[in-house]
């Protein structure tokens, strides 16, 4: 039998998926005066899949149905949203419009896929939601003309524990989604947001970006270099995302700050810097500490130790900390300009867990 911790993880569903469900069952209602639970949706991988509804009202004019998000195994801050979509008739011939209700919001800054001043409702979702009208309108011989709007309750304190208050997406969540399907520690959305944070940095004519793998080190980087909020990325583990989606966007400047082993592991060729899919090399390390200097005692003995950490104090202790972190940032600028491939100057700051600066390249 395979244990519980040998199970394959449970996918589930984007925002947008959520929000297209709660869309069909309110124009449902809206048309028939029927909340039709499940209701069921196609996906843009072309399979239709059922959503229990967890609201629903009905006044007339109006319709609204809500859909409780349901991330699978993923760690996504919205699981356990309610996603609810109001429905109302919308001037005939006018098509469909949408508005961001309570816990959705609004974009402010350019970049985005989306003009400034439209309710932080991606495009796939917009298209899975106006396709799912237009089937139940022609099921019932009705024209798709309808006012959508999406709420989340609690979704603009959620927000802030996402990229959008840096991306310029004030009063709440974003409705994201590309497939319709959460797939679980894919860190897709992660990606995403690195990925327009970039864009909203080009947009706005950033002449430098700093990418860092945690807020310790991007608050140090930020106060060397004053950069404005829409100039930081959260990059994390995922060196690669950030890199290779600069080599066709490229900006004049990055500076990429972060603790000296997630570095080290940058500097040793590793473009994702999660624990679980890379290791921190010491002997790797060990010899980059006797090219600076280290005897062979304090190499042999950084060679078996059991984390970056314990190397850099062994290090230090031997008086070539500094030059140590100081090679370790030039390996990690070697492997960024490595993966960008021209377009972009990068410089890379090592810091400590309390912010104070270890090493430094490409000053």
């Amino acid at each position: 039998m395979r244990s519980a911790e040998a199970r394959p993880l449970r996918r589930g569903f984007t925002t947008g998926a959520c929000a297209t469900a709660s869309a069909a069952a309110a124009f449902e209602a809206l048309l028939t005066g029927r909340f039709p639970d499940p209701i069921s949706i196609r996906l843009p991988n072309g399979s239709d899949v059922p959503f229990a509804l967890a609201h629903r009202a009905l006044d007339g004019a109006a319709a609204e149905a809500g859909v409780v998000k349901d991330a699978g195994d993923d760690p996504d801050v919205t699981h356990g949203a309610l996603v609810t979509v109001r429905i109302e008739r919308n001037v005939a011939g006018a098509g469909i419009a949408f508005k961001a209700g309570a816990g959705v919001g609004t974009v402010t800054r350019a970049g985005l896929p989306l003009a400034v001043g439209e309710p932080a409702i991606n495009p796939i979702p917009r298209r899975m939601i106006a396709a799912a009208l237009a089937a139940v309108a022609a099921r019932h011989n009705a024209p798709a003309d309808a006012v959508v709007t999406i709420s989340i309750p609690g979704g603009e304190e959620i927000a802030r524990r996402t990229a959008n208050p840096r991306l310029g997406i004030v009063g709440g969540l974003s409705i994201l989604g590309t497939t319709g399907i959460v797939i679980p520690y894919s860190c897709a959305s992660w990606i995403h947001s690195i990925h327009r944070g970039i864009d909203v940095a080009r947009a706005a004519s950033a002449g430098r970006i700093i990418a860092a793998t945690g807020r310790t080190s991007e608050k140090a980087a930020q106060a060397l270099f004053g950069v404005p909020e829409y100039a930081l990325i959260e990059m994390g583990d995922f060196a690669g995302g950030l890199l290779k989606y600069l080599r066709a966007h490229p900006v004049p400047d990055l500076v990429i700050a972060g603790g000296f082993g997630k570095l080290a592991k940058l500097a040793q060729g590793a473009l994702d810097l999660h624990s679980s899919r890379s290791r921190f090399d010491p002997a790797r390390l060990a010899e980059l500490a006797r090219a600076v200097g280290a005897t062979p005692t304090t190499a042999a003995v950084m060679a078996n130790a059991a984390s970056a950490a314990e190397a850099l104090v062994h290090a230090t202790g031997a008086g070539i900390g500094r030059a140590l972190a100081d090679a370790v940032a030039a390996g990690a600028r070697a492997t960024a300009l490595a993966t960008l491939a021209g377009g972009t100057d990068v410089e890379v700051l090592v810091f400590d867990r309390t912010g104070a600066l270890l090493g430094r390249s490409g000053a």
